[in-house]
């Protein structure tokens, strides 16, 4: 431990020459260089001793690691160690609890002879209050390490372990897993050339090149069984007539989730692999499913392997296993969302072809529309439905009253059918099965007009929902041409955008003038904390109304965020600190979920925060801090004067 009688002194300039060549010390002013200098002290801790211990140490100095270093680490009840991270010359550590005013959150050990360069808490917080690029930098660390312990501490102590050895879908590259050289043919080869080269390689496709050596396609074994046995083809037959021309590539530096679900997205099996333009190989599903051991995509293969809608009631409702193979793997929440995402629209897919083929084709063209948090892509466990049908305009009274019947019965046995798979019915009748919404393309367009152009309480509540729409079936044009209408017209409606603004500052986070959490007083909820409608909720606000004004067309969240930043709509150091909060919010909430599913209960939004630990606290009291400075940006950014 630190003691007073080992500090010395040491010469400004000594200080001096060190912090120029340290982050973020390098960007003050002289002036500022010089009077922290002169503020500094000097100690030294041989090996192996213990500065900090977690949960004990008042701090009372910052501290810079000048010579040596030391290991960082937290420790639970049995002695065991949860988190290393090592830190050398130029690192820091101390700055947390002083900014937070808490002891010691972690426990900090010399690993070597190690000499510290130590400022006083008093002068540490003078220079962060007074020098915004240092708080932004340390803001930005705290974020960064923060949320990586807390993801970490969720999925140990939230999650128990499988029998089964781990995942490794987010860690193995792509380009790691590819086996041998590609292998190719031309366009004008044989199909029976093409048999015997895969059987002579013993692979399962063969990339197609037209006479330039340009890819043009790509054949597999499953082409040769059923366009070529199963219909009795002539074995001469060019490859070319047989061959997919579409043909979906991977850069070999993305982990190998990202392949798995761009096979899933696209109802494929292969994927072409290329670094540096150039390709290296072809992966399979097979391929990952033997570096994993198990996988969604099995779950993805019962889907499609039902021939009738009752098939996929059960398989609906396993969607948690997956769920809890990939927190264990340590994926974040917007890989889980999107895996989510795929399975469920998947299950959605195949249940309205079948009742397409049920019912006969449609007397007009159509689209089923996702909303809200489907919508955005960001699905947690059997989120409620919100969804409805948009139709080609009719070009008579008889065909509109055709539709209007058709709609009637096809979007009532959806609902129906959604329900029976685990798909609550929306508590506010916004589904397919409500007259109101299964509508002609001109009934939406003239909705989307009317709450745009004359908004008020309940426009703005439809804004909410509604704005967030994506087609999940069907003529998925009727979506796309419906989404840039609304995003052309949104972007010229300053009042309507003003309103949304003024909406997003009503829901406050649940933080108290002196930093505590603050949770429900009385009700059924007494002493919880409702972590979506006062956490999650104001980042898809915040990311909808910005959207809205720049013209952007995206749904999701974090693709919304990073669609702004790139436009530089909003600071880039907000950004950073939006998208670690949101996202350590939606894994609070998985695990959350996850964990009453296990205990038998309904998944909700509420949590105790007696039951987190000190760390998930400081954690969430951070992000909840984010949504305080993402409120301001808004007051800003709108000229809310009375916000």
């Amino acid at each position: 431990m630190t003691k007073n009688n080992d500090v010395h002194a040491v010469p400004a300039e000594v200080v001096m020459d060190f912090l120029k060549k340290t982050m973020p010390f390098n960007e003050l002013e002289p002036d500022e260089l010089n009077s922290l200098a002169k503020q500094c002290q000097i100690d030294f801790y041989p090996k192996g001793t213990r500065i900090f211990q977690q949960d004990v140490t008042e701090v009372m100095h910052f501290f810079l690691i000048q010579k040596g270093g030391v290991r960082i680490y937290l420790q639970d009840e049995g002695g065991g160690i949860t988190l290393k991270d090592f830190r050398g010359e130029g690192e820091y550590f101390g700055a947390l609890p002083i900014i937070q005013e808490t002891k010691a959150n972690l426990n900090v050990e010399t690993i070597e002879d190690t000499f510290c360069f130590l400022f006083s808490k008093e002068a540490f917080l003078h220079l962060v209050r007074s020098s915004p690029r240092v708080a932004q930098y340390y803001l930005k660390s705290f974020s960064e390490k923060l949320v990586k312990t807390a993801y970490h501490e969720l999925r140990q102590r939230k999650v128990g372990p499988r029998l089964e050895s781990g995942l490794y879908l987010f860690n193995a590259r792509v380009g790691d897993i590819v086996k041998g050289v590609p292998r190719a043919i031309v366009s004008s080869d044989s199909v029976q050339f093409a048999a015997a080269e895969m059987a002579r390689h013993r692979i399962g496709s063969l990339l197609v090149n037209d006479a330039s050596g340009k890819l043009a396609g790509i054949v597999t074994d499953k082409d040769l069984r059923t366009k070529v046995v199963a219909v009795g083809l002539k074995y001469e037959t060019p490859v070319s007539e047989i061959m997919t021309e579409v043909v979906h590539k991977i850069q070999s530096h993305s982990v190998c989730f990202d392949a798995l679900l761009k096979m899933m997205s696209n109802r494929i099996h292969h994927l072409v692999v290329e670094s540096n333009e150039e390709i290296i190989g072809v992966i399979t599903t097979h391929d990952i499913m033997v570096l994993q051991g198990t996988s969604p995509i099995y779950i993805f293969r019962e889907i499609a392997a039902q021939r009738e809608a009752e098939g996929l009631y059960e398989i609906a409702g396993r969607t948690s296993q997956v769920v809890r193979s990939l927190i264990e793997d340590g994926a974040k929440a917007n890989n889980i969302t999107r895996m989510i995402t795929v399975l469920n629209d998947h299950i959605l897919e195949k249940l309205l072809s079948r009742l397409v083929v049920e019912l006969g084709n449609p007397p007009v063209s159509f689209c089923w529309l996702l909303m809200g948090s489907e919508g955005r892509r960001e699905q947690t466990f059997m989120t409620d439905q919100d969804n409805a049908i948009i139709y080609s305009n009719p070009v008579n009274e008889k065909q509109a009253k055709a539709a209007e019947e058709y709609f009637k019965v096809f979007g009532e046995k959806a609902i129906e059918h959604l329900v029976k798979c685990g798909y609550p019915r929306c508590p506010g009748d916004i589904m397919a099965s409500n007259p109101r919404w299964r509508q002609s393309y001109a009934t939406w367009e003239g909705y989307f007009d009317r709450w745009i152009m004359t908004p008020n309480p309940e426009e703005v509540l439809n804004a909410t929902i509604f704005f967030d729409f994506r087609g999940g079936f069907g003529d998925l044009e009727l979506a796309n041409a419906l989404r840039k209408h609304l995003a052309a017209e949104a972007a010229k409606r300053d009042i309507f955008l003003l309103h949304l603004a003024r909406d997003c500052q009503r829901t406050r986070p649940p933080l108290s003038f002196f930093k505590n959490l603050i949770v429900e007083k009385d009700g059924e909820h007494k002493d919880q904390l409702d972590f979506k409608t006062r956490g999650l909720v104001p980042f898809v606000d915040f990311a909808r109304l910005m959207s809205l004004k720049h013209g952007v067309q995206e749904t999701n969240t974090l693709v919304r965020l990073q669609l702004l930043q790139e436009r530089e709509a909003m600071p880039r150091e907000l950004y950073l600190e939006m998208i670690e909060a949101y996202e350590f919010l939606m894994q609070l909430r998985l695990v959350h979920q996850l964990q009453k599913l296990e205990d038998g209960k309904t998944p909700d939004n509420y949590i105790n925060p007696k039951y987190l630990s000190d760390l998930e606290k400081r954690t969430l009291k951070e992000a909840f801090a984010v949504i305080q400075r993402m409120q301001n940006f808004i007051q800003y950014e709108f000229k809310l004067v009375n916000a």
